[in-house]
């Protein structure tokens, strides 16, 4: 995490039993952001660590590897018991003393947050970058190949070998509810749904979608030449992110 401290390294366990791999950027009191990653990534990659840095001036930080990443044990189910990984997160920014905890997800990792917020609650803000309104969209190129990569065993075994992503076998039994099917439930939570018009993995539909489907209050932010998520996030928007959730908890 660039710029800052070292952060505090955390061993989490989930309430399924997986551990969890995670960092601490400790900050005042007030605010923790729990930062959640996009499919494929780690909390320990540049691009996390620069997001947590810019995080960092504004509050603690907590980021963490979703099941079957990086560090972490288990098996990814690509946005379905990942809630799980959340909730540990916020319980041990809780547990730091953080008064007001504020979830940050990107791509996958936005589309848990959603549903984490509706299904678990105990946080105080949510913002979701990049994230998808619904399940099986193949519409682009990029999904087509992720999709390829899930269902496919050649697939996860690449994605093991190129990313050390582990992938759960089986597929989704029951399916879980999309995010914009619980969008709804996460008022009176301040919710931010943060998207680019330069999307190549999921077009503004999917934020039109998740906006519409979420109660107030609420926001929408669609991004001018943004691609997708944590690499093509700067600085601005991530400073801007921030101070949006300092003042939504403060509220």
């Amino acid at each position: 995490m660039e710029d800052v401290a070292d952060p505090e390294p955390l061993r989490l366990y989930t309430a399924d039993g997986v551990r969890i791999d995670a960092g601490h950027l400790r900050g005042a009191d007030e605010v923790c952001f729990v930062l959640a990653h996009g499919f494929t990534c780690s909390w320990r990659q540049p691009a996390l660590r620069r997001i947590a840095g810019a995080l960092g001036r504004h509050g603690g930080v907590l980021a963490f590897d979703f099941r079957g990443h990086g560090r972490s044990g288990g098996h990814s189910t690509v946005g379905d018991r990942e809630i799980l990984d959340v909730a540990a997160a916020v319980a041990a920014a809780r547990r730091r003393g953080y008064r007001r905890v504020a979830v940050t997800g990107f791509s996958m990792g936005g589309a848990v947050v959603v549903r984490h917020a509706a299904l678990h609650g105990g946080v105080d803000a949510v913002v979701s970058v990049s994230a998808p309104a619904r399940w099986y969209y193949r519409g682009t190129v990029p999904m087509r190949r992720v999709h390829w990569v899930i269902e496919r065993r050649l697939g996860r075994l690449a994605v093991r070998m190129a990313r050390g992503t582990r992938i759960a076998p089986k597929g989704w039994d029951p399916v879980p509810e999309a995010p914009h099917q619980l969008a709804g439930r996460i008022a009176p939570v301040p919710f931010l749904v943060v998207h680019g018009d330069a999307d190549a993995f999921f077009p503004l539909d999917h934020a039109h979608q998740l906006y519409e489907a979420a109660s107030d209050p609420k926001e929408l932010w669609i991004e001018p030449a943004f691609g997708h998520a944590e690499v093509a996030a700067t600085p601005d928007l991530i400073n801007r992110i921030a101070k949006w959730s300092t003042d939504a908890v403060s509220a």
